[in-house]
Parts: structure tokens; C-alpha cells; sequence
């Protein structure tokens, strides 16, 4: 069980090094992170960009023998980048001085990207006080109002990579406003199509609840309270949100007035991809890099 950041990059550390290819790698704070992963052991990147500006940024933070692919547009370089990746040279990808509807068009090309037919889906990992171990999230971030069988694939793909990261039986809960299903509430007609579709054998093995409300799923006491028999009550790995709006408030009440730490990753594609943002703390960008290697290990 992994119950912080400090444990996920413990572990992949211990699963040998991981080349990442970099879209458009000429910025100081990105390569700054790349560093850090280079030092901790876990990474070997490959920079994709304008080489005069990554050889500068290289040499100022001391990154010694890199390889630096010259490229001479943001376009160009997310287009290298992801061949990288679909040549199999190398196993993450991540974003850096690209626009992101650029950086995911090259993702996303039919011919040349790393489509794989399935939903592209944003899977954020959470270490919250007060909360014994890593908690995954999806989707926050990437798709606004997911259908039963979109949630499908946005259950499946966190399931994968949490499997490959060494969650082997995740406990899983569906988020609602309340346990009942009711026609009348979309998100607890899908969360209990989720529960089928487990059942169903289709989807990788878990132990999957839904609908759920979120004080039942972290609370026995409540859970008790409503005569409800959990097996993940308390002990939650992964929740399923209904929609957008309420993965992206409660994660950003969670940094806020928790002072929580995040990492996050993109699924779906052929291999884990780092979104990330020029926002992004060192902290969640080291974080994020630790996640998406460990999710490719055997990718």
C-alpha cells in the first residue's frame, strides 16, 4: 500500500529507469523536475524542442549528457515527441511549452498519435491528511459530463493503471448524492451500471460500490448509520465522480483547505501522458512524473 508521494516514488525507483519524451522542453521550472527525476534514478528524458534555448537551460542546472532532439516549432516538437512514444523509444510523455489543444492534437492524430479507441481520461492521485494511503480520483479534468459508457472507459483506465502501479484489487466507490437509484438522478442510474459492468466480468477486477454518497464512503459510522453493509467504507482507493464539476471542486477544497498534494496523469493513449500546467509546483510536477512511470512500467 502506497500511503503517500514519498512511498509512490520509493517504488518506482525500484522499477529501474523510465525514458520520458518531452514536448517542447525549453522551460527552466519543467527541466528543473526532469532534473530531480534524473538524480532520484527513475528517468532518462529525451528533450524535444529549440535546442539553443534547452542547451542553455541545461547547462545553467547542471543536467549532464541528455539527449536533445532540435525542433523548431511547439507543433513540430509535440508531433516528435509523441513519435517518440509511438516508436517505443520511449515510455511516458509530457507536456511543456505547448499549448495543450496542440500538444493533444498530436496526441490524438489518427495515423501518427497514440490513440488506442479508447476514452481519454484525466486520473489524479491525492495524499490528504488525515487519509491512511493514496487516494485516486477520476475524472476531474478532462471529460464534462461522461455518459454510462464513457464512464466505462474512464473506470477501466484508472483500474489498468492502478494495477500496473500495484493496486491489485482497488476498492471503488461510485460517488452520488445518496445510495438509492433513482431515474430522476442520472448519476446513480450510471454508478449502478458501473457496479454491472464489474460484475459483468468486463471490467478489471475490483470491488466496486455505487451509488454512494462521499460521507458513506469515508465514514463506517455513517455507513452503519444508513443500515448500509460496505466493503470499502473507510478504505477507499479509487472514486468515480459523476462529472467534472464535482471531481474539480472537491480536489481543489482538498489542496486548499487541506494543504493536500497532488500528482495527475492523462489515460487512455497508449502509454500515460503528463498534462500538467506552467502552474504546476515542482512538488506536483516530480509527483506527476513518479506516477506516470510507475503506471507504464509494464506498459
Amino acid at each position: 500500500m502506497l500511503k503517500d508521494f514519498k512511498d509512490l516514488i520509493e517504488e518506482v525507483k525500484a522499477t529501474g529507469i523510465h525514458t520520458v519524451s518531452v514536448a517542447a522542453a525549453e522551460d527552466k521550472e519543467l527541466l528543473l523536475a526532469v532534473k530531480e527525476a534524473m538524480d532520484l534514478g527513475f528517468v532518462k528524458p529525451i528533450l524535444v524542442g529549440n535546442e539553443e534555448e534547452i542547451r542553455k537551460i541545461v547547462k545553467e542546472i547542471g543536467m549532464d549528457e541528455v539527449e536533445i532532439i532540435n525542433s523548431p516549432t511547439p507543433e513540430e516538437s509535440a508531433t516528435l515527441a509523441v513519435k517518440l512514444v509511438k516508436d517505443q523509444r520511449a515510455s511516458v510523455l509530457m507536456k511543456g511549452l505547448v499549448n495543450t489543444s496542440v500538444y493533444m492534437r498530436a496526441i490524438l492524430n489518427r495515423e501518427n498519435g497514440l490513440r488506442t479507441g479508447k476514452l481519454i481520461s484525466l486520473m489524479a492521485v491525492y495524499q490528504l491528511p488525515g487519509y491512511h494511503k493514496l487516494l485516486y480520483c477520476t475524472d476531474s479534468g478532462v471529460n464534462v459530463a461522461p455518459n454510462l459508457e464513457q464512464k466505462k472507459d474512464i473506470l477501466s483506465n484508472a483500474l489498468e493503471a492502478m494495477k500496473r502501479i500495484g493496486v491489485e484489487e482497488p476498492k471503488v466507490a461510485v460517488l452520488a448524492a445518496n445510495e438509492m437509484v433513482d431515474p430522476k438522478i442520472p448519476a446513480t442510474v450510471d454508478a449502478q451500471g458501473l457496479v454491472d459492468y464489474v460484475k459483468s466480468g468486463e471490467a478489471p477486477s475490483c470491488t466496486i460500490e455505487g451509488p454512494i454518497a462521499f460521507d458513506v464512503a469515508f465514514d463506517q459510522t455513517a455507513a452503519l448509520h444508513k443500515g448500509i453493509d460496505s466493503k470499502v467504507s473507510g478504505d477507499v482507493d479509487l472514486l468515480v465522480f459523476p462529472n467534472i464539476e464535482t471531481g474539480n471542486i472537491l480536489g481543489k477544497s482538498w489542496l486548499h483547505f487541506n494543504r493536500a498534494k497532488w500528482a495527475g496523469i492523462v489515460l487512455g493513449a497508449s502509454n500515460p501522458i503528463i498534462l500538467g500546467s506552467r502552474s504546476d509546483t515542482a512538488e506536483i510536477k516530480i509527483n506527476s512524473i513518479a506516477l506516470a512511470c510507475l503506471a507504464a512500467k509494464n506498459s
